[in-house]
């Protein structure tokens, strides 16, 4: 029990300069990333919100034309 009780005293007072260390490194990773700026940003947006717009009317259309489809053919 003595010696289960030592080993996790020992892990404890590793994860603190282990913790330190990532967190180090993660800060190092994040000096590498490219951030955008507002303008790229706003651009992306603009162009993701349209292509959405134009599948969505896309969609839409050939879901009502199926319907009708569907309705001529049962209806017969």
């Amino acid at each position: 029990m003595q010696m289960a009780l030592k080993e996790q005293i020992d892990k404890a007072r590793e994860a603190v300069p282990r913790s330190m260390t990532f967190l180090q490194e993660v800060w190092a990773e994040l000096k590498k990333v490219y951030w955008p700026t507002r303008k790229e940003v706003s651009a992306a947006t603009l162009v993701v919100v349209s292509v959405v717009v134009v599948i969505a009317f896309f969609l839409g259309v050939v879901d009502f034309g199926l319907t009708r489809l569907v309705q001529l053919i049962l209806t017969r």
